[in-house]
Order: structure tokens, then sequence, then C-alpha cells
């Protein structure tokens, strides 16, 4: 059976790839727990890939409750080089209307409960994000995208707020004067965690509301979130079947190689079991 080299994540709405052929499910145990779901590998345009929903099926987790180290060391496991995010966001500028698609390339982190990074626990490692989704995959979304008749936007913030609220009138007003451009619930800590694992990671983030800022529309409720995704649902799923032939094998970014000068902890300090812990996101450094 060939590689699992590339992995859809699936938001609110999207909790199964009718598309994949040749399908088995698999269980993966981690460190962290259990992923979300049972992880779904199938065949897509000659290629195995992995699909796993956010929320589970059924949509059972909240923002905060998504296990993302589980998720993201299981899909490293299974040998995923590629990540892409399906997710719900608001629009926090009048140009992106709802059933839009947004291509983000940056995030502004505004969570507070969550489990950020693999390292500590005797290995410190500290990565670089300042681009904190993979350029190269982001332009293939983009393309894909298109290419399956979505209206999109190239760029953008994205902010990543706790939930599972939305927010408050005058948190949408502060954060629209912050500059982002749409806001979501679970790009932090996944986009960070894929890169600490050395995976590329791009989002598709479908515009469902305008949050609760604009006078002129109602305010986002979970009826209006829902009637918008589900209207998008076909194209996200048509364009990862377009997105798929694009993908060169080999990745022409540096994302696979995030970790390379990462560990300031001097390696006769690293514990075994810390490394054991990590198994297959730092074996190639620490054996």
């Amino acid at each position: 059976m060939s590689e699992v080299k590339l992995a859809v994540i699936g938001g609110s709405g999207v909790y199964d790839m009718e598309a994949l052929t040749d399908i088995e499910e698999q269980a993966v145990y981690t460190p962290y727990g259990p992923p979300s779901d049972l992880i779904v590998i199938g065949t897509l345009a000659g290629r195995r890939v992995a699909f796993l929903p956010r929320h589970g099926r059924g949509h059972r987790l909240t923002p905060t409750e998504v296990p993302y180290r589980a998720n993201i060391w299981a899909l490293k496991s299974l040998g995923v080089e590629r990540i892409i995010s399906i997710s719900a966001c608001g629009s926090m500028k009048e140009q992106y209307a709802p059933r839009d698609v947004v291509i983000p390339d940056q995030l502004y982190d505004n969570t507070k409960k969550r489990e950020y990074s693999f390292f500590g626990d005797g290995l410190v490692g500290h990565i670089g994000v300042a681009d904190p989704f993979c350029p190269h995959l982001r332009q293939v979304l983009y393309q894909a995208a298109v290419n399956a008749g979505g209206r999109v936007h190239m760029g953008g913030t994205l902010i990543t707020i706790e939930g599972p609220r939305f927010s408050t009138r005058g948190e949408s007003k502060i954060y629209r004067s912050w500059g982002v451009d749409i806001i979501g619930m679970t790009a932090v800590p996944e986009a960070q965690l894929a890169r600490e694992a050395e995976i590329c990671y791009a989002t598709m983030a479908h515009v469902t509301d305008y949050d609760v800022w604009h006078e002129e529309e109602d305010a986002v409720n979970v009826e209006m979130l829902i009637a918008n995704l589900m209207a998008n649902a076909t194209l996200s799923k048509q364009t990862i079947a377009e997105l798929v032939p694009l993908l060169p094998d080999e990745r022409p970014c540096e994302c696979g190689s995030a970790l390379a000068t990462a560990f300031i902890t001097r390696r006769d300090l690293v514990p075994k079991a810390k490394i054991e812990q990590l198994g297959p996101i730092v074996a190639r450094y620490l054996p």
C-alpha cells in the first residue's frame, strides 16, 4: 500500500469524504490519548489520503476539547507530510462575504486554555512560525479552490479565539480594530503543532457569517453557520479532488526541516522517556 502523505482535517460540517475509495479505518494510539476519531484512509486521484474529523463524527468536541496533539502525532505516525484544514470562520471585513473562501497567511492567537507544544518536560524546542501556514501548500490550495469554482481570497490574518461561545459585539469591534480579516476557533494550536511535526499546513477557511460587528447583518448563530457550511461542503470536497493532482511528490518548502535548528537542550540531558513519547516527530534528530 502506498504511503499516506496528505491528510485532510475536516471542521464543522465536514465529517466525511465520500470521494475516497478503497477505504480503511485506523485507530491510532498516541501518548496524548486518542485522536478526535478513527482516521479514515482512502484513495483519491491515485494517492492515499487520510481524513480526520476535527470535532469527531457527530461533532462531539468543543474547540477547546479537540485533542490537537494527539491528532497531529497520529497523522505524523502515518507518514503524513501535508495537512489541509477545512474550517469555518467569521468575516471581519465587508469584502469577505458568507460562502466565500479565505486562504489565510497569518495567525493571531487569542486562546487561553490549550496545550500549545509537544516540547517541555526535559526537551526545549523553539520553532519559527513567522509564516505559520506553508506558502507552497497555500498556493496550491488556492488554485485548487479556484478550479473548483469557489470565490477565493488569497491571504489574510486569522484570529483564533477560545470558544465555544461566539464574540461579544465589543470583542468583535476590537478584533476589527486590530486589523484581522477572519475569526475562528481551531487554527491554534493546530498550525504550530503541525510545524513542530514538520508537516506542511494550510487552511481553507469558509466564511459563514460577519461575526457580530455588522449592523446590517444578523449576529452569528449555529443555524446560520451550519447552513452556510453545508452549502460549501461540496466545494470543500471538490477542492481536495482538484488539489491532489497538483501536489508534487517532493515538498519545495522548508516545513520539512523546521526542527533542524530548533532544539536548545543539551542532547545528553534529554530524558529517554521524552524521546520515546515524541517518537515519529523527533526520531530523525534524537534516535
